[in-house]
């Protein structure tokens, strides 16, 4: 009787060992879950959402659409769907002046970062490339002094086409969402040409003098 005793007994144990090694591993594997490390994404998060057409485009290509775009259809909404209501061509400059603005600061220079490949590839495109509070009203600013220089290119068009056909306050080029979106993209342009240049100009100084 001992001896079959000793034999059960000796049959059951490697039994149990093995069945609290299994629990060992379970509650080892479930505590280390949570020390798994992953490879950090080396792509843009954005990128999934851009269609891979678009980002084909040259920068440059949607860089001077998206001004275009935004900048005729403010023309169009506001321009012509307002012009019956704002009577006064100070308050018109004014209120296109402040849409301009705003636009530029939440729209467009936002779809210019978001269409960045890489951190700063479209700043040269942005008067103020800085997502600051001050920004907002810099733009504001900076968009009535583009604003009256797109007043000036019409109106100095139209001067020169008077004097050609010997009229006077003729009126050949009117204020129209393509035209208007062209002249003020082109003039926005300019004065950013002019920063960017003079940002070059004091960069290569400074490494110069090792600064």
């Amino acid at each position: 009787m001992k001896k079959n005793k000793n034999i059960n007994t000796g049959q059951k144990k490697p039994a149990a060992e093995n069945y609290y090694d299994l629990k060992t591993d379970a509650v080892e594997r479930l505590a280390n879950a949570d020390k798994k490390t992953y490879a950090e994404a080396k792509t843009d998060p954005g990128k999934q959402y851009r269609s891979s057409a678009i980002d084909r485009i040259p920068s440059w290509i949607k860089a001077l659409f998206i001004k275009f775009w935004f900048n005729g259809a403010v023309c169009f909404f506001i321009f012509w769907g307002l012009g019956l209501y704002i009577n006064s061509m100070e308050n018109m400059i004014l209120v296109m002046a402040v849409v301009l603005g705003v636009i530029t600061d939440i729209l467009v220079n936002n779809a210019f970062r978001f269409f960045e490949r890489y951190e700063g590839q479209n700043s040269k495109w942005m008067m103020f490339p800085q997502k600051k509070f001050w920004t907002f009203f810099a733009n504001i600013i900076y968009a009535f002094v583009v604003l009256l220089g797109v007043i000036w290119f019409y109106n100095i068009f139209n001067g020169v086409l008077n004097s050609i056909k010997g009229t006077e306050g003729q009126i050949y080029l009117g204020v129209e969402p393509i035209v208007f979106g062209l002249s003020y993209m082109l003039i926005d342009l300019f004065f950013i040409g002019i920063k960017n240049l003079l940002l070059s100009i004091v960069t290569d100084a400074k490494q110069k003098n090792g600064m």
